[in-house]
């Protein structure tokens, strides 16, 4: 999954058009190193974060130096990356191998590297994007429902020993598969109404996973043996074919034309009302908005403080005063649909929260 992610960037990092979307002049921080030893469990964000102060713009900093680094994704743990500043903006390069030194062995700003030895396979380590593991889950899964979306998919109309829940290894039996010849299904059910903050229109319905199933025996009903649970199953419970891996391209950079919505909730998110870095929320702008896989978004909440000039005269509530929006955190849109997205809050100051703004960065 690394691997096909962070192949596809190398592609979208070519475009001409992603410097125009900077917001700016490139800051690199007072604080970034003049060098840095890659490190397993880094990502190309995380390491961003140590040289810009905008560490969603890292393609920039990168694709001034293309030539060098052809292909990003060949970034791999022990990697020596330089920053060289002899240059306006500053660029960050690879630290090449030097003629004739070998393999690992080079010259970075005049200073000799270390060979180092790879013990296995390269693209196993390849540095990805963004952690995958926080979003790999939602790749294939709808995420989102329209209001009736689920009454014509198979549903499961009994179970083995008459189980009220399932879970990994027991047996279901399904009706509405007709003549599809899957064998992977995915089970769901429909969730919580999303409703856009702005008008309370409800855009969808939350598509809870619960698990996935493998046929053992079609017919009408089929019988399906739950491989894995993420919640328990049971009857009523409706199945979706199991969609092949997507391949998006998570190069972040901001929107081209002005966007400003608002979060919808976070997902799946029943026990809690509130979230924080690597939760994922649900937005009430998609595509036709122009929201777009990769967008950065800058999340912003209304501030309401009560006039205190007069509360000690008269010991009674005070008038409302509204504050400009403060900015406290960064979010990266990695699914979208019609009227709704989905992204990975990748930084946060403060407890994030249905109802705040969303606007470019």
């Amino acid at each position: 999954m690394q691997k096909s992610i962070t192949a596809l960037l190398a592609l979208a990092l070519a475009s001409a058009g992603l410097l125009a979307l900077a917001q700016g002049d490139l800051q690199v921080k007072d604080t970034a190193p003049d060098r840095y030893v890659v490190q397993k469990g880094d990502t190309l964000w995380s390491i961003a974060t140590k040289f810009l102060s905008d560490q969603w713009r890292w393609p920039e900093i990168w694709r001034m130096n293309q030539e060098q680094i052809r292909n990003p994704h060949n970034i791999f743990p022990g990697d020596v990356l330089v920053l060289d500043r002899s240059v306006s903006p500053p660029q960050l390069r690879i630290a090449e191998a030097g003629a004739g030194a070998g393999p690992g062995l080079g010259v970075a700003g005049g200073e000799k590297l270390l060979p180092r030895i790879y013990t296995q396979p390269l693209t196993s380590e390849a540095i990805p994007a963004i952690s995958p593991r926080s979003i790999e889950p939602f790749l294939t899964q709808p995420l989102l429902i329209e209001e009736g979306g689920l009454d014509r998919a198979p549903r499961i109309i009994a179970t083995e020993e008459n189980r009220v829940n399932l879970g990994a290894g027991n047996v279901a039996y399904v009706s509405g598969f007709g003549g599809s010849d899957a064998s992977v299904w995915q089970i769901y059910r429909a969730g919580q109404p999303l409703v856009d903050p702005d008008n309370q229109r409800t855009l969808g319905f939350e598509a809870v996973f619960l698990g996935t199933a493998q046929v053992t025996r079609m017919g009408d009903p089929a019988t399906v043996e739950i491989v894995n649970s993420k919640k328990e199953i049971s009857a009523g419970d409706r199945l979706i074919p199991a969609p092949p891996p997507t391949m998006p391209q998570y190069v972040p950079h901001a929107p081209s034309s002005a966007v400003s919505g608002r979060i919808i909730g976070l997902y799946d998110a029943f026990a809690t009302s509130v979230g924080g870095r690597d939760s994922i929320i649900s937005i009430n702008r998609g595509r036709r908005h122009g929201l777009e896989v990769g967008h950065v978004l800058a999340v912003y909440r209304n501030v309401v403080v009560y006039d205190q000039s007069d509360y000690l005269k008269s010991r009674e509530r005070s008038p409302v005063i509204q504050l400009p929006p403060e900015r406290y955190g960064l979010a990266f849109v990695f699914r979208t649909f019609d009227s709704v997205s989905y992204a990975l809050v990748m930084e946060s100051s403060r407890p994030v929260q249905g109802g705040d703004i969303v606007q470019n960065p």
